[in-house]
């Protein structure tokens, strides 16, 4: 009888305290799955840089970093080997120097012909006045010879004179005419087929118009040369931007996580040789669809380190759905497998203290 009891007994207390625990297990489960709900964790993580020549290959001369350094915006990283890109730029200096002095020849050759074509034109000026005088000169001296045989002809028709005085005047007469026509003709010369107005100043001699367009036709060549001359200034510019690119400077502040190339080894054209820890920190949490609807991009959140309780400025920079592996993530969490997780990304602003590796959680509304 009394082991009846006893196994009875035991039976109430093993009742009661099952029913204890099961109590106490839905309680702990609520707990978790509110503190679950309303508050999600991930892991700190930089941002990497795979950092590579641009452009540019060749022998690897000088690494000047270390891994785990950190390093600033523009600091030397490494150097490549310039010696080929030196003297391409040493050749095209000279190319540029030569066709510089070859401009300035050709320039100052039409300078020369432009002011030989001046002076030529007032020579000529001077000449056409010469003439014009010389042509009056024959033109008085035919006159003067015509009124002479005009005169000697009616003086030998009264018999006051002889023949051969009459011939004289006549052959007189006859070289002043010819005199006058050499010289209009010299005079028509030097005009060259301009129509004679009187005022020399004002005339346009076709042997100088063609002086002066020879000489701007010149110009042509000139430019020609300005434009030879600018296009092996452009070559300059760019191989002297390709000999900048031989030193690879650090794009932004960070650490250097790995070195990839060594001295001596040669690089191919935009092959990484660095890789880089960025100062851009974010973290990763998986929300339900439920509160997803409660952010947008762009939205500030604070963030809190799991180490220390440290309180960091974030922003959120992505909100997508997440991949399977997060809905079976929040299908744990949550027990409800019918409801998406979606993925956001929180990039936090640089705080003393909190570094990548580090646990940040964040509340959510």
């Amino acid at each position: 009888m009394d082991k009846k009891l006893r196994a009875k007994k035991f039976g109430m207390i093993f009742a009661v305290v099952m029913v204890v625990a099961g109590l106490l297990l839905m309680y702990t489960g609520n707990d978790a799955l509110v503190l679950a709900t309303e508050k999600k964790e991930g892991i700190l993580t930089a941002e990497q840089i795979k950092v590579s020549f641009d452009n540019v290959g060749g022998r690897l001369v000088k690494e000047a970093v270390q891994e785990a350094q950190q390093v600033k915006k523009g600091d030397i990283l490494m150097v490549l080997d310039s010696t080929d890109v030196d003297l391409s730029i040493a050749k095209l200096e000279a190319q540029i120097n030569q066709m510089k002095a070859q401009v300035k020849s050709a320039g100052g050759g039409v300078n020369i012909a432009m002011s030989q074509a001046d002076t030529n034109e007032q020579q000529s000026f001077r000449q056409i006045d010469q003439q014009r005088a010389a042509v009056d000169a024959a033109q008085a001296n035919y006159n003067n010879a015509n009124l002479d045989y005009e005169r000697k002809q009616q003086l030998f028709e009264v018999g006051a004179i002889s023949r051969s005085a009459l011939d004289a005047a006549q052959t007189t007469l006859q070289v002043s005419a010819a005199n006058v026509a050499q010289q209009k003709q010299l005079l028509s010369k030097l005009l060259g087929g301009t129509v004679d107005t009187g005022d020399t100043d004002s005339l346009n001699l076709p042997t100088i118009d063609l002086q002066r367009q020879t000489a701007a036709n010149k110009l042509n060549d000139v430019e020609a040369l300005n434009q030879q001359l600018k296009a092996l200034e452009i070559q300059l510019k760019e191989l002297k931007v390709k000999k900048e690119h031989l030193t690879l400077r650090a794009p932004e502040d960070g650490k250097i996580i790995k070195i990839l190339a060594k001295e001596g080894e040669m690089i191919a054209p935009n092959t990484p040789v660095l890789l880089m820890e960025s100062s851009r920190y974010y973290f990763d949490i998986y929300v339900s669809e439920e509160n997803i609807e409660k952010y947008k991009e762009g939205d500030e959140i604070q963030a809190t380190s799991v180490a220390g309780n440290k309180k960091a400025q974030g922003t959120i920079r992505l909100l997508t759905q997440a991949p399977g592996f997060a809905d079976l993530r929040m299908t744990r969490e949550k027990g409800q497998a019918d409801l998406t997780s979606f993925q956001m990304r929180i990039y936090l602003e640089p705080t003393e203290g909190i570094m990548p590796g580090m646990t940040m959680g964040v509340k959510l509304r």
